[in-house]
């Protein structure tokens, strides 16, 4: 007869409200970072910071260094690194400056504001940055040079071809259609961007419940049903949020004079509308989500990733390292030249420091966001997290009054916290 033992069987400890939810404490960490942030510089302002035409302007000063931080999250995950991205930002906005002013009036007899004139000075652009960035990623592929090495070399070759393309003299104007891409020069207006949130809104919470379906099919736990609907409400309030922010920012009365004076309208006594969203913060959109369903959902990611795990576990296992480093060398060159078109259609001329010190900005929102220096880890919405807190303490600290020089040494500090904070949280976890 076998005897049972009289001891109570260990009860496993009862999840907390976060742990049901299922969020990244680290996430929810910087969130709370971010929104003390903005509250802090709200009071210190006297009511300036959270206003809608700062927080328009405060996104669409983001969305450059964040459309090329998401593509530094590939990079850094496969244990490179990329240090001439601002000065690719800056020779492709050369180019593409050069293409409308220089190129297309003067050889195809195209001026401003043709109708083509935009679509071929992207083509160009786009097409010259990922060139470049496919040649940086076989250095250091093929010719196994350090990316280190390869693209400082970049950062101090880039920067001058930009200045002997223009003479070190600023390019402008630009086509009016180019600047649409920078910001107040073209929004969506404020009904298409209700819209736009609208379903924006519905898309993630179907993406939540087919997530959860997913899961449940295969056998895997699931959050229980009212984690879910918190989490959709977060995501819902947090879209709709924004989209009712950006259109409550009206456009100046004499600049929507001039808008129907142009199309031989007069405009009517006390009219009042919104810009919406920024063309710019949908072009981010798009390749936050585009790059996330890579990271997720395609061979191509899932080799990335692998490949920053475990190098040598990778090339054994049939993965072409190699070519995979060319790949998103060339994805980070897209990135900088898309960055570039963002960037200089906001300030509506190229000028010959754009792009100056966006490296270390770049890096540092790809870090801050959480993406592991030594390889295998990191996550899009947290580089575009960590360019928006950036941002934001640099836009909270011009509104006080802060010198330049200061800004730097506070962002740099608060640039090692991030990673110091980084390693003892994994530390944590891996102990556990």
């Amino acid at each position: 007869m076998t005897e049972t033992s009289s001891q109570p069987v260990p009860q496993k400890a009862k999840a907390n409200l976060f742990q049901q939810l299922e969020l990244d404490m680290r996430l929810l960490g910087m969130i709370g970072a971010f929104i003390i942030l903005c509250i802090g510089f709200n009071i210190v302002t006297d009511g300036r910071f959270l206003t809608p035409r700062n927080l328009f302007n405060l996104s669409i000063q983001t969305v450059s260094v964040a459309i090329m931080a998401c593509g530094m999250v590939f990079i850094i995950v496969m244990r490179h690194i990329d240090l001439s991205v601002g000065a690719l930002l800056a020779t492709t906005s050369a180019v593409m400056a050069m293409t409308q002013t220089e190129l297309l009036p003067n050889v195809l007899g195209m001026g401003l504001n043709h109708p083509a004139t935009w679509a071929i000075t992207l083509v160009v652009g786009l097409a010259v940055g990922t060139l470049i960035g496919a040649f940086h990623g076989w250095m250091v592929g093929y010719l196994t040079i350090p990316a280190f090495i390869v693209t400082l070399g970049g950062f101090l070759v880039w920067r001058n071809v930009a200045w002997y393309m223009t003479d070190g003299q600023t390019i402008g104007p630009l086509d009016s259609t180019f600047l649409m891409f920078g910001g107040t020069n073209g929004t969506l207006g404020t009904t298409v961007s209700l819209l736009f949130g609208l379903a924006a809104t519905a898309v993630a919470i179907w993406a939540l419940w087919s997530g959860r379906r997913s899961k449940a099919a295969h056998g895997f736990p699931v959050k229980p049903v009212w984690a879910e609907t918190t989490l959709a409400g977060i995501i819902g309030i947090a879209i709709m949020g924004y989209v009712l922010i950006v259109n409550s920012y009206a456009i100046p009365t004499r600049r929507l004079e001039r808008m129907f004076e142009a199309r031989g309208e007069t405009m009517p006594e006390g009219l009042v509308v919104g810009y919406g969203i920024p063309i710019s913060v949908l072009i981010l959109i798009i390749v936050a989500v585009t790059l996330t369903i890579v990271a997720r959902k395609t061979r191509f990611g899932r080799y990335i990733f692998a490949t920053g795990g475990n190098p040598d576990a990778a090339e054994l296992s049939g993965i072409n390292t190699r070519l995979m480093t060319v790949k998103i060398f060339a994805l980070m060159g897209f990135l900088c030249a898309l960055s570039a078109v963002v960037a200089s259609a906001r300030l509506a001329n190229h000028s010959n420091d754009i792009g100056t010190l966006d490296e270390l900005r770049v890096i540092a929102a790809a870090v801050i966001g959480g993406t592991a220096l030594s390889g295998g880890i990191g996550t899009i919405y947290g580089a575009i997290l960590g360019a928006l807190i950036m941002q934001a303490l640099q836009s909270g600290m011009a509104m006080v009054g802060v010198d330049a020089p200061f800004q730097n040494i506070v962002v740099g500090t608060v640039l090692v916290l991030a990673v110091y904070i980084d390693i003892v949280y994994r530390k944590r976890l891996g102990a556990k």
